[in-house]
């Protein structure tokens, strides 16, 4: 487009260039044969004295003086060739005039004549004109050139610029063609340049997404010593030093699996002879004095979570080997929750805090590993009791037709912008300082993740300082399609009413958020579930 470009812009510039040389060659020729001709037909345009007319050969004593006006345009035609017509006036009009061939006075602009009149004689004044012919011969392009001879008689030279058209029209064609046969010229040589360069930066691209897609062996060929064989050069270099960097961090990944695991299994035995000699001792407590009683309470304590630690790790390193399976079956979510928060009442009243259940009043079956699906949600409960500091905790269960969803709610210290997706991570706590009170072992949140990813569904966090934090899980409801959405938002939706209460609403948006609320009010009279 741009090669067009620019050869149209040449090519009308050249067009224009040659076509005022052409026509400017013209009118000078014109001029001066012109200039000539005055000359000549002022010989014949002279005034005559009586001997002249006696002496002529049409003169005699009963015979009259021949014509000036015609021997002059008779002259000047013959002198012509045909090449051009004239025109003569004399001083009173058209009336007296004469012109050569076909020519109609009208091809004489009134402008022209004007300006004729006026002149002095020797001033030729020049136009563009089109000639119009008596008959049925088509008018055409021309030039006029007009000049007073002898302050009677005004002569005007039409010249035809038929031939200059032919010619200009030619050269047009030829620079068409030209341009055309550039234009093609010049895009052959672009894309054969930018094929020599994109051809190996397209190789590269296609490297780079082999290499990108764990084929760590590929590499480029290199050719030449140009820039481009210096980019292959370093893209050799940089595969091999990443190939070595991440064979290095493969083993010792494996490494660190490997080592995870064995040691969990590892474990196992002596923890099972420490729990023997744990339970004795815990069962004979009463026979202890005090302090000995309270260590015994203390070891079991902390056995139970040793060993609750010990299965999250042999859990979290069947993930890393990717040995984790579902045993999918279709359940009422309901079941699931109940059974969750059952497992969860205990703690709960130990940290006196109270579940408020939110469940549809009709069955909302999924496809589901229930086993893994309720530690999902025994976690995220204890991690709700945890950090609940004793206020409600709200479980929410929602569906619709593609998903189901569980948000857990509590009311305690909430998170800080930016630890949505870090409470996620192994053993991340988001205040170091605060000690653990429920024994968690800092991977539940973690193993959580992996089970919600496991049945392709989601587990996002939500959280406010000082407004609490919610938990919404969210899974397909046939196992092995994809999920699009969640039938629960993640942020709460009294948070988002107090937001806009707070900060944006005004007269005019009162009543929507009125109807807003006591819409809510009704449906959660509906579902059988307590409202603050």
């Amino acid at each position: 487009m741009i090669s067009m470009a620019v050869v149209a812009v040449l090519g009308v510039f050249l067009m224009q260039s040659i076509a005022t040389s052409v026509l400017k060659s013209r009118e000078l020729a014109a001029v001066e044969e012109s200039r000539a001709n005055i000359a000549t037909a002022s010989g014949y345009l002279a005034p005559q004295t009586a001997e002249v007319a006696d002496a002529s050969p049409e003169g005699g004593s009963g015979g009259q003086a021949a014509n000036p006006v015609d021997s002059a345009v008779s002259a000047l035609t013959e002198r012509s060739g045909g090449r051009y017509d004239v025109v003569v006036f004399n001083e009173d009009g058209i009336g007296d005039g004469r012109a050569s061939g076909k020519i109609d006075y009208a091809s004489i602009p009134a402008r022209l004549r004007d300006k004729v009149k006026a002149s002095e004689e020797g001033v030729l004044y020049t136009q563009p004109v089109t000639l119009r012919y008596l008959g049925t011969k088509a008018p055409e392009s021309g030039l006029a050139i007009g000049g007073k001879v002898n302050d009677s008689y005004e002569i005007y030279h039409l010249f035809p610029l038929n031939s200059e058209e032919t010619t200009l029209l030619a050269v047009q064609r030829v620079l068409i063609g030209v341009g055309v046969a550039l234009v093609l010229l010049l895009a052959a040589i672009a894309y054969l340049v930018t094929r020599q360069v994109v051809t190996p930066v397209r190789l590269a691209r296609q490297a780079a997404e082999r290499l990108a897609a764990g084929r760590l062996e590929e590499r480029l060929k290199v050719r030449g010593e140009d820039d481009l064989a210096r980019l292959a050069t370093s893209f050799n270099e940089m595969a091999s030093n990443l190939a070595v960097k991440i064979h290095q961090l493969e083993e010792l990944s494996q490494v660190q699996r490997q080592f995870v695991s064995d040691v969990s299994h590892e474990l196992r035995t002596p923890l099972t002879t420490v729990r023997m000699a744990a339970d004795l001792l815990y069962e004979s407590r009463e026979d202890f004095d005090p302090a000995a009683a309270r260590s015994a309470e203390l070891m079991q304590n902390q056995l139970e979570r040793f060993e609750s630690m010990l299965a999250d790790l042999l859990e979290i390193s069947r993930y890393d080997a990717g040995a984790a399976t579902l045993d999918v079956e279709s359940v009422d979510m309901r079941d699931v929750v109940l059974r969750a928060v059952g497992d969860s009442e205990a703690l709960a009243e130990r940290q006196a805090t109270r579940f408020e259940l939110r469940l549809p009043s009709e069955h909302c079956m999924a496809e589901v590993d229930s086993r893994r699906v309720e530690r999902i949600l025994r976690n995220l409960l204890f991690n709700a009791i945890e950090h609940g500091e004793g206020r409600d905790i709200v479980v929410t269960l929602g569906a619709d037709r593609d998903a189901v969803a569980v948000a857990v709610r509590d009311h305690g210290v909430g998170l800080k912008p930016g630890e949505e997706n870090l409470v996620f991570d192994r053993f991340w706590r988001g205040d170091p300082s605060r000690a653990r009170t429920i024994g968690g072992t800092g991977l539940g949140l973690a193993i959580s993740r992996e089970d919600a990813m496991l049945h392709g569904g989601w587990l996002q966090a939500w959280g406010s300082p000082g407004e609490g934090t919610q938990f919404r899980l969210s899974l397909p409801r046939l196992a092995g399609t994809e999920l699009r959405g969640s039938p629960l938002p993640l942020v709460p939706p009294e948070v988002e009413i107090r937001r806009a209460w707070r900060g944006h609403a005004t007269p005019v948006m009162a009543p929507a958020v009125a109807e807003v609320g006591a819409r809510s009010l009704e449906n959660a009279d509906a579902g059988g579930f307590d409202v603050d």
